[in-house]
């Protein structure tokens, strides 16, 4: 059977298969965020809501982090809408190849469109442009995602915030290696490396900043400094 005769069902275990390196990454973040939550004050809907309706890990933490530190929640709002301006990007390389598709599938693909859902099966389509149902492999990359992210919050809120400490236990470092070996394979020219390296550093010299301000100062700072080299090199090659 050969990729392209690959049937709509063989497409969506595929893409489960696909998401198992993320989603073992992902799973000790969800717990973490579970637990953070409820030690915040939320109750447990509250928590199962933000990690089924918000489905965002970053934006997640940072409100969380700021709704414990009393933040208003217009500052919330822009502030967990300016780290999530990445989606944008997502949302614009996935754009041409699932245009074609009815509303019906490209509402939940966008929900779907988490960093680590589009680091999974957006090699899909480049390896595969020519199939026609390389969405069924998205849709089963988005939903294993989407199921082990509200599993890992479940298991936050029933057994971490039973378990004293847990936050000091290092978890989290799960997904902060999952991010580096997504980012790593795109780092293909000098704006991309200059963007990360930019983003990194200004986010370790930020890091002491109130409200998580300086995550998102060095989000804008990393994304700034990739635009500008990324258009000096088109009007260059010009």
């Amino acid at each position: 059977m050969t990729e392209l005769s690959a049937s709509n069902t063989q497409q969506f275990n595929r893409g489960v298969i696909d998401s198992m390196p993320l989603v073992l990454g992902g799973i000790p973040f969800g717990v973490i965020f579970g637990t953070l939550a409820m030690n915040a004050g939320f109750d447990i809907w509250q928590t199962i809501g933000m990690s089924s309706i918000v489905f965002a890990g970053s934006a997640q933490f940072v409100a969380v982090g700021m709704l414990a530190a009393g933040t208003s929640m217009g500052f919330i709002i822009g502030a967990t809408i300016i780290i999530n301006l990445r989606h944008l990007i997502y949302a614009a390389s996935m754009l041409p190849h699932v245009k074609h598709l009815p509303q019906r599938w490209r509402v939940p693909l966008g929900f779907l469109l988490v960093d680590e859902v589009f680091a999974a099966t957006y090699p899909r389509y480049l390896q595969n442009p020519q199939s026609n149902n390389n969405h069924w492999h998205y849709l089963g990359v988005g939903v294993s995602f989407f199921v082990s992210w509200n599993i890992a919050t479940v298991v936050g809120i029933f057994f971490g915030a039973n378990v004293e400490g847990i936050g000091s236990w290092g978890l989290d470092f799960a997904m902060s290696a999952t991010f580096i070996g997504m980012v790593m394979p795109h780092l293909v020219n000098k704006p991309m490396i200059a963007g990360v390296l930019t983003s990194g550093v200004v986010a370790l010299a930020t890091y002491h900043l109130p409200h998580k301000m300086g995550l998102v100062i060095a989000s804008i700072s990393g994304m700034a400094v990739g635009y500008y080299l990324d258009s000096r090199r088109e009007v260059t090659e010009k």
